[in-house]
């Protein structure tokens, strides 16, 4: 396998925690150079997260590097800081900045390639992580054994053998605590999982890796498929019936080559219901807004949308056109249907204090809904909803003098709830469509 990821001539940085696996992958590479006709460069990154140790083990690994003169580059991170800035687990944070590193190592060194000592027991590990998430044969295919430069020479060896290398080289190689820390998921897959699996299977890591390439062989076929079906489309839209002809399987992974953001399974399965549809539309979805135009889709830049305050007339009509609405106020008179229709809300005219006005959300806003007995601020409200950005800043929230009177999509404030006899102010929408061509 290694000789199949090397062509000769290669000049490879490898990826050195100064573990086990990654010191056995170092030592393999630079005692076989020769007979590879590659160059080796090393690059260790400092993640921040273990102090005294984590110091320790860049120290070591520059250590050894040096001994052998192997080119070695360390960088000292912040993850923890990276972590909160942008607002990530430490898991998920770490692996961002450490290949980050890498890539820049490698444009420093001049490396063609970039080798990670993942080995059978990660791409298992990795395998029930994603099946765990609901993940599709994209996910369970595993830890891939290329990707642009990026090769995983160890992939089909177990760690078991690592330590067998290991011993019969006599290669040093450092402990990392975290390994031990089960509030990280791989680690508690590593230490209470994969232990149960190999009771039932003692080679379970060699099953595991041969389902991966299987699903990883069946994925290559179906995203071909897709991608050859994207070839027969105009570069701006897709056909609608010609998408839903596809099989689910096939129709998913054009989605997913084509929308230019990641898309959950319920998204892509909205996706495909909305590409029933024959009339005029649009759809947010994450990275941007999917319009229906005579049963094709175009794909629409994500917008940020910002609602002017505007006063609500007692009377009249007032038009909304960056959330593609008109409201329409009429009263007051006597409340006949208090819960009124999905499109139309009853406020308690005596209750409204002052002028009305629309606008857009407000930083701090609190609406009580009319019979849920609480309060809850609108961001709460809009998350639970799982609205994205473009229709939190989009969705018109009414106003008056004293507070929130009512959002659209959410219902009638506490405050302004009408009772049977009550004279209301009745306010209905209607949805039109502005393009976005």
């Amino acid at each position: 396998m290694i000789t199949e990821l090397l062509p000769q001539g290669s000049r490879v940085l490898c990826a050195v925690s100064g573990g086990a696996d990654s010191m056995a992958l170092l030592h393999r590479l630079w005692s076989e150079r020769e007979s590879l006709g590659i160059a080796v460069c090393a690059a260790h990154y400092e993640h921040g997260l273990r102090g005294e140790e984590s110091r320790r083990d860049a120290d070591f690994v520059a250590r050894w590097c040096r001994e052998r003169e192997i080119p070695c580059l360390v960088e000292h991170g912040d993850v923890p800081a990276y972590a909160g800035g942008k607002q990530l687990g430490i898991e998920e944070a770490a692996r961002e900045l450490r290949y980050a590193f890498l890539e820049r190592a490698a444009a420093e060194l001049n490396c063609d390639l970039i080798a990670t000592a993942h080995t059978a027991d990660d791409n298992a590990e990795t395998l029930l992580f994603h099946l765990l998430r609901g993940s599709g044969a994209a996910g369970l295919g595993g830890i891939p054994r290329q990707r642009g430069r990026i090769i995983r020479p160890l992939l089909d060896t177990s760690r078991a053998e690592i330590e067998d290398y290991l011993r019969q080289n006599a290669v040093p190689h450092v402990e990392d605590s975290s390994n031990e820390n089960e509030i990280y998921s791989r680690n508690l897959l590593r230490r209470r999982v994969m232990p149960v699996l190999r009771q039932l299977n003692p080679r379970c890591e060699e099953a595991m890796g041969r389902t991966a390439r299987l699903l990883e062989r069946d994925e290559d076929c179906l995203a071909g498929q897709a991608a050859a079906f994207l070839a027969s489309q105009r570069p701006d839209s897709l056909d609608g019936a010609a998408l839903l002809a596809l099989h689910p399987a096939i129709a998913s992974r054009v989605l997913r080559l084509w929308w230019p953001a990641a898309l959950s399974f319920e998204q892509s399965q909205a996706v495909l219901a909305f590409a029933a549809g024959t009339e005029r539309a649009a759809l947010d979805l994450p990275g941007g807004v999917l319009r229906r135009e005579q049963g094709r889709l175009y794909r629409g830049e994500e917008r940020r949308v910002c609602l002017p305050e505007r006063e609500l007339p007692s009377v009249g009509s007032l038009e909304l056109p960056e959330a593609g609405l008109i409201l329409r106020c009429d009263g007051p008179e006597p409340a006949e249907e208090i819960n009124g229709l999905f499109k139309t809300y009853l406020f308690k005219y005596e209750k409204i204090c002052g002028k009305m006005t629309c606008t857009g959300r407000r930083e701090g806003d609190r609406f009580h809904p009319a019979g849920r007995g609480c309060g809850k601020t609108l961001k709460a409200l809009f998350t639970e909803a799982g609205l994205t950005r473009e229709q939190r800043e989009r969705t018109p929230v009414l106003r008056d003098e004293a507070g929130i009177l009512a959002v659209l999509g959410f219902g009638v404030d506490e405050r302004v709830r009408p009772r049977p006899g009550d004279r209301v102010l009745r306010v209905s929408w209607k949805n039109t469509f502005e393009s976005t061509k």
